[in-house]
This record gives structure tokens, sequence and C-alpha cells, in this order.
């Protein structure tokens, strides 16, 4: 199960825990299409409760094991799972009864992602017919090429979505997870240098940090090191593209929702920038406002779970939109002109200010906040926050720190005045990083 300190999940150990999670589930009453809500770090049982209950119709709801209690219970709330198993899923893989799984996953796992008005959205795909559960799984494994030879290393929490479908599409293929823990370069490093892992995913806060780190990290074991989640800078890109095997550095842009093109080294060195080409069975296209539509599967379709018209918004017949803005050129080649302005991407993990500001303006000493995001060379941007009040920043920072989660508290608090707003009343936000002389000039 381990190699040194690391636990490796290895394929078949996996699947008998995954029938014994699965027995667990049944005799707890769980069923087809119920949701099972559990919010652990990263673990062997984690991977087989999930992979336990996805291969047997169970839609696993994975929440962050971080969130704040008031958060947590909000979306335990929302989600209305049939169990809780909360940080501990190992209760589940003590008995020794094994149930049948299917092949692959009837379900995608739901999981939350944040809205412009600062609520959650879970995404929700059902139960999916047995030919469409084919499919995706086919199209994840095929397309990455996961194997019986693969070592998957994770990087990211697993309460993420594309950290989690990389390490269960891994262990479905036959292949190794290793799990070296929350991310600290010097592990991390020690364990591609001894694991020798073939494929990751990963974010470009990672890259940069791994980049950095001394002695240089040992990249030769890669067939495939694919990274996502935001912009990854032309240098930074370049350095990675030289450090690794000819080859293996693939990314892709999607989302939490759905998944959109892939990028080969080939296509990127030709045209540095881009995000590459839509993925097999896809096709993007723009809309007048600039805003990318993608065509997707059956078996990638989705709902917001309970916000209809959150759903209706999103969709266009079979196109579906997140509001990023784009272009697709002559060669069907994807380029992101930029995200929805409201957005900041701190380290892989969407953050939006409505959210933040909410926190920030329950303090009794703030009268409004406007809250944005400025670049920052290791983790892409910062959170960083302005208000109006007689709060203590200091004392502002500590109210955030035990209501947000860690990527969404603002690094830096400044008070003001007043915000500068719009003719018609709004805040410009995007202004603020001027005003606060945080913009370089």
């Amino acid at each position: 199960m381990s190699s040194g300190q690391v636990p490796v999940v290895r394929s078949a150990e996996s699947e008998r825990d995954q029938r014994r999670a699965a027995a667990a589930l049944a005799a707890a009453g769980v069923r087809r299409g119920d949701r099972l809500l559990v919010s652990a770090a990263a673990s062997p049982a984690l991977l087989a409760v999930v992979l336990g209950a996805l291969r047997t119709g169970i839609v696993p709801v994975v929440l962050d094991p971080g969130l704040p209690a008031a958060e947590r219970a909000a979306l335990a709330e929302d989600a209305d799972p049939a169990l809780d198993v909360a940080d501990d899923p190992a209760r589940l893989l003590t008995g020794t009864d094994e149930a049948d799984l299917a092949d692959v996953p009837l379900a995608r796992p739901m999981h939350y992602t944040s809205g412009t008005t600062g609520r959650r959205k879970g995404v929700w795909s059902g139960v999916l017919a047995d030919d469409d559960a084919r499919a995706l799984a086919a199209e994840e494994i095929d397309l990455w090429g996961f194997g019986p030879h693969d070592r998957h290393l994770v990087l990211s929490p697993l309460h993420h979505s594309a950290p989690l479908r990389f390490a269960i599409h891994t262990l479905l293929a036959g292949g190794e997870v290793a799990l070296p823990g929350p991310f600290d370069v010097a592990r991390a490093a020690e364990a591609i240098g001894t694991l020798r892992p073939t494929t990751t995913f990963c974010v470009p806060t990672h890259l940069q940090r791994l980049l950095g780190h001394g002695p240089p990290v040992d990249w030769s074991s890669f067939r495939r090191l694919v990274h996502a989640g935001a912009p990854c800078p032309e240098p930074l890109k370049r350095a990675v593209l030289a450090a690794l095997p000819e080859g293996s550095v693939w990314e892709f842009y999607g989302s939490t929702e759905a998944q959109f093109t892939v990028c080969s080294p080939e296509d990127w060195l030709a045209r540095p920038g881009s995000v590459g080409r839509a993925r097999p069975g896809r096709r993007l296209e723009t809309d007048a406002r600039g805003q990318l539509w993608c065509a997707v599967p059956r078996w990638a379709r989705f709902e917001y779970w309970r916000a209809p018209e959150k759903t209706a918004a999103a969709w266009r017949g079979d196109l579906v939109t997140v509001g990023d803005l784009g272009r697709v050129d002559d060669d069907g080649v994807v380029w992101l002109d930029g995200r929805r302005e409201d957005l900041v991407i701190s380290g892989g993990v969407n953050v939006y200010p409505a959210e933040v500001e909410a926190v920030l303006d329950a303090h009794p000493g703030v009268v409004e906040s406007a809250v944005f995001g400025v670049p920052d060379p290791e983790w892409g941007q910062l959170v960083v926050g302005a208000y109006v009040g007689e709060a203590d920043p200091l004392e502002l920072s500590t109210w955030a720190r035990e209501r947000l989660g860690a990527a969404k508290r603002p690094k830096a608090l400044h008070r003001l005045d007043q915000l500068p707003r719009t003719s018609t009343g709004k805040v410009r936000r995007l202004d603020l990083p001027g005003v606060l002389g945080l913009d370089g000039t």
C-alpha cells in the first residue's frame, strides 16, 4: 500500500475496498441515485469509497475538508445526502462483506463550484445510462492513455474535480495512485524522484514551485504531465517544456462543469498562449459577446443542483457555457481572452469576489467592501480586499480567516474613504489596483 512514507494505492487492493464500501453503503440503506457526503483528506480509503459509490450508481459529494463549519453545514443541507461520512470514509471499509460493482462509474461525483452570486452551485449529472457511463470512462482513459503501467502522482486536493478524475481513472485502468499529502514542494520533489511517477495533474503554481526547487527535480519518469486550472505564463510553460521529456507536457481548458479543450505540446509551441483544440466529440464556438460555448456529448451533460434557472442560462441545446470569453481561430484552436471579470484564480482555485465580500460586509465595522485579484508570479493571482468602515485591518483579517477557506481569504486588506464607482453606482473593481498602487505603475 505504500512506498516509503507515501501511500501508493494499487488497483487490485483498491477494488477489494471498493466492494466493501459498496456493501457497507447498501447495508446503510444508500441506494442508486442517492448522494453520499464525504469531506476528507486524500487517502486510499477516500478513493475506495468514491469509486465504490460511483460503481453502484451512488453519487459522492466531495467537499473540501478545510471548509469552515458553517459553510460545510450549508452545503450538506443543500446536497441532502442519504449518508454523511464526514472525514472518516474508512468507516465504510471495516466489514468483510463485498458487493458487486459495475465495470465503470455509473455517475460523476457532485462537486460544488462557486457562482458569480457567491452561492456555490452543485454540478449534478445524475445516474448515467450504461452506454453513456462506458463512453464517459473510455473518453478519459483514452485521452490520457491511462493503463496498468501508470503510477499517477496526486499533487492537488481530491475535492477538486480534475485531480479526483485523474486518480480514479488511473485506478480503473489498472494503474497505481501515489498520495504524498498536502502539497509541499520538498515532499513533492522527493516523491517524483523516488516513486518515479508516469503521470500527474497540477496547476501552474505547483510547476512554479517545483522548477524553483533545488536541487533540480528529476522529471525523467513522466510520460504525461497535465496542467490546468489557471493561465500558465509563457516563460513558465517554456521552462516546463524544457525540463520534462519531449511530448509529455499537456494542458486542457475546462471547469468543474465540463471539459472543453486539450492542448498538446506541439499545438502550444505552434501557437503559444492558446489552450488547444476541442476535446474529442466536442465543438467550440463563440457568440456575439465573445462568450465561449461548447457542444458536448450526451454523457457530458449536467445541471446545477436544485437551480433550474442557472441550468437554463448555461445551456442552449447541446451547447453549454461557463461564461468565459475567448475566440476560436480558423484552425480550430481556442484562445481565452479573459475570464469573467469578477473571477480571481489563485493557485488554480476559482474565487468569486461576491462570496468574500459577503463575509467582509458582515463585520460590524465594515460599511461595504470590494474584492479583486492582483497578479502574483507564484499563485497567478492573490485575493485582495478594499473596504469602507472603521474595522481594523488585522481584526478584519482574523474575521475572514475564521469564516473562509484558505484560497478565499484576502492576502491584504485596505481601508478607503470610498470605493470607486461608475456613473450608475456600480463599484469599479478593476480600478482598485490602480487606486491602491498595486498595478505596478
